[in-house]
């Protein structure tokens, strides 16, 4: 069976963005989009009906809403829709594991709006199986996209960069091949991101070996990223890459290195946590500090 690209929308301003988002990713993987509506009630007993046809009314209209952006943007993509009731967060992990990618909207540092709200969408990508995009509420077609000559919004010129988080301590296929995949659709430039830290002289004993020099070690890590990255180069030889790495931060570097690109792709492990769903420092950065949609691929 073909996985769709799924969306799930409330009405929000960041639905409707990432619904159009969703969309053109659809057409560009050559698959059919999914909207979905996920709501929860439980009223009072003599209500439930009334309750109930109201909730279908609203999630009706959502998604009516949500199919009129797509088809105004992207008029031949295969389109169908689902209500989902029951609480958000299983409904929408559900819908996710049966998807290609699962495209949710995001007003990072605000949180998320609908019953997108807190711990819903954090549920959603720290336990979904398939690979979640977060796209803010301003996001459109153009922006994916260089500016023009002129510096104008255009969807004529090339595509923005994609850019990768590669964690060199535990480099994962699925986060690379989903980034090149990515690159390759859009035909544009894959920008891998390596941060490591300077380590400190201080507390050096007796016989210790002092640190090598700084820029030494860039060049060290630089040459590890290029060995990594060497087989997918091989297998996406039309991918043009650029292997950066810096000497900061993790967040603080994919939050610069993400200015001005189209799409960031960071890996999310997938674990059982004792208290509740979380992510990682890295990820939890990039969903609400990067202002390019962001692709979290999960692992194992």
């Amino acid at each position: 069976m073909l996985r769709p690209v799924v969306a799930g929308v409330d009405g929000s301003a960041e639905s409707l963005a990432a619904a159009a988002w969703a969309a053109r990713e659809a057409e560009r993987r050559g698959k059919p989009l999914h909207l979905v509506h996920a709501w929860d009630w439980h009223p009072r007993q003599q209500e439930r009906e009334i309750a109930g046809a109201a909730q279908r009314y609203l999630a009706r209209r959502a998604l009516r809403q949500a199919e009129e952006r797509v088809r105004a943007e992207c008029p031949a993509v295969r389109l169908s829709d689902e209500q989902l009731e029951g609480p958000a967060t299983p409904a929408l992990l559900k819908a996710a594991d049966q998807a290609d990618l699962m495209v949710l909207g995001s007003r990072g540092l605000s949180g998320f709006t609908g019953f997108l709200v807190g711990s819903v969408a954090l549920g959603v990508v720290a336990k979904a199986t398939r690979p979640v995009v977060l796209v803010r509420a301003d996001e459109e077609a153009a922006d994916e996209h260089v500016p023009a000559d002129d510096g104008s919004a255009s969807t004529d010129t090339a595509f923005q960069d994609v850019v990768l988080a590669v964690d060199l301590d535990e480099a994962c296929d699925e986060v690379i091949e989903f980034a090149f995949e990515a690159a390759r659709l859009r035909h544009a430039r894959l920008r891998a991101v390596h941060a490591w830290h300077t380590t400190s002289p201080i507390g050096l004993g007796p016989g210790d070996i002092g640190l090598v020099e700084e820029s030494w070690q860039g060049e060290e890590w630089l040459s590890f990223l290029k060995a990594v990255l060497r087989p997918w180069r091989d297998k996406y030889p039309d991918v043009a890459v650029l292997e950066t790495v810096v000497d900061d931060k993790p967040s603080t570097a994919l939050v610069r290195a993400s200015t001005g690109a189209g799409l960031l792709v960071v890996g999310h492990r997938l674990a059982e946590r004792p208290v509740g769903p979380r992510t990682g420092p890295v990820t939890h950065a990039a969903i609400h500090h990067v202002g390019c949609p962001v692709a979290v691929v999960p692992h194992l």
